[in-house]
């Protein structure tokens, strides 16, 4: 049956139970992953998924089931399941649907379903090949292999305002693994592409190229002292920042009171040249969504503008627990997009730069989003005098996020357009490197 059947099925078992309203959502979605290394195929995948998840409410109190069985019989035992769970759970006076008027009745078309008819051939064809271009170039003698994988699907929300809205979608990459040597130093690098529409992939001679130069540039990496200095953090790392500054400010962590932003409505967090806008319906563009996960219709809104706060990043659910109107980011931010006045990218930043560390890869996950304390492992390039002078490894980079993201200098227009939160490079006057004494 099609999502929007099974939708119906469900409603109509729904109306046998006692409740005062529920929500559905439904998926299916295909694809096809293949892995290939050193010439051998190593996986071949095919993918084909279907979940429906239930929320039933009897006044204040929630069930949720869910199952990948889609027969009348498992809708009706996961419904069942719900209602059972529904009624022995406490009440919450911050459950319940978004208000009707805020539904999505009317999704607008966002151009995100792009299909691939990949076969298994050809796809075992674009990984050898990425992987082969590679293993080509100079110092590459080993590979953690290349992957191809194309995925398309369905989601469908329907809920007792009588909405029900289905949103199609499609994503296509194709990554690869390898190691350099120079004599004793052996150093590995990753590389991807990704994209809406198979057309717009790179091709694979290309990402081939780049992961031996990623490899390569890393060759010969050395320590640094301990000292304080400027860092930069490459477009592959800087949105990791905005979605510790999103995280900080979404409606759960403000009710929690577990956010170094707490109760920051109207507080500066950021230079006033930079503005934090979620972009959802924008065209073919990775992270767009026309709906969150709450059935909201989304919508064009600054959550930071001028260095200010002036939204939290709200479900119904946190919005209830604050008194606020849901943001319609159940589910969490779409196409986030970081607003700065700096001409220019990388390399200008890199010229701007007299001392400091340009950071290309982040280890560990000491980040505390309560305390904005921020410690981790880093690799990346060591600059002086706006040169690039020797790769950098076996250091720390450490900071608070408050001070970080009140210290930014300058985002480059270097956007990494593969990531949710579209932000270029991005500069902080000063942070601590922890190294070798």
């Amino acid at each position: 049956m099609s999502l929007e059947n099974t939708a119906q099925l469900a409603i109509e078992l729904l109306k046998k139970h006692d409740i005062s309203g529920y929500e559905i959502s439904l998926s299916s979605s295909s694809g096809v992953s293949t892995a290939v290394r050193l010439g051998k195929v190593e996986t071949l995948e095919y993918h084909l998924d279907k979940s429906f998840d239930i929320n039933v409410y009897m006044g204040n109190s929630k069930g949720h089931a869910s199952s990948v069985d889609l027969s009348d019989n498992g809708i009706l035992k996961t419904i069942e399941s719900a209602c059972l769970i529904a009624k022995y759970t406490q009440d919450d006076p911050f459950n319940g649907l978004a208000p009707k008027e805020l539904m999505a009745f009317d999704v607008p078309d966002l151009d995100m379903y792009h299909p691939w008819a990949l076969d298994p051939s050809h796809s075992i064809d674009l990984a050898t090949q990425c992987e082969a271009v590679a293993l080509e170039q100079n110092n590459i003698n080993n590979s953690d292999g290349a992957e191809v994988s194309s995925f398309q699907g369905e989601g469908l929300y329907a809920n007792s305002n009588d909405m029900m809205s289905v949103q199609k979608g499609a994503k296509h990459s194709l990554s690869c693994s390898v190691i350099a040597k120079q004599d004793k130093d052996m150093q590995t690098a990753y590389e991807y592409t990704a994209a809406l529409d198979a057309q717009d992939l790179e091709a694979p001679e290309a990402v081939g190229q780049k992961v031996a130069k990623l490899a390569n540039d890393k060759l010969g990496a050395r320590s640094l002292s301990s000292r304080k200095c400027s860092v930069i953090f490459s477009p592959r790392l800087s949105g990791g920042l905005f979605s510790q500054l999103i995280s900080a400010i979404s409606g759960a962590k403000q009710y929690k009171k577990s956010t170094f932003l707490l109760n920051s409505i109207d507080q500066i967090v950021l230079p006033e040249t930079i503005s934090v806008l979620e972009n959802p319906f924008a065209l073919k563009t990775i992270g767009a969504k026309a709906f969150d996960r709450d059935g909201v219709l989304k919508r064009k809104q600054y959550f930071v503008e001028n260095g200010q706060v002036k939204s939290y990043v709200l479900s119904q659910y946190s919005a209830n627990q604050l008194g606020l109107q849901t943001t319609a980011n159940a589910g969490g931010v779409n196409n986030l997009i970081i607003e700065h006045q700096f001409e220019g990218g990388l390399d200008q930043m890199i010229k701007n730069m007299d001392k400091g560390l340009l950071v290309t890869e982040l280890m560990g996950q000491g980040v505390n989003t309560t305390t904005g304390d921020y410690s981790r492992g880093a690799l990346g390039f060591w600059v002086e005098h706006g040169e690039i002078q020797y790769p950098v490894s076996g250091v720390t980079i450490a900071g608070n996020l408050k001070d970080m993201l009140l210290g930014i200098e300058h985002i480059g227009t270097d956007v990494d357009h593969r990531n949710n939160i579209k932000v270029g490079s991005i500069m902080i006057n000063q942070m601590t490197i922890a190294g070798e004494d």
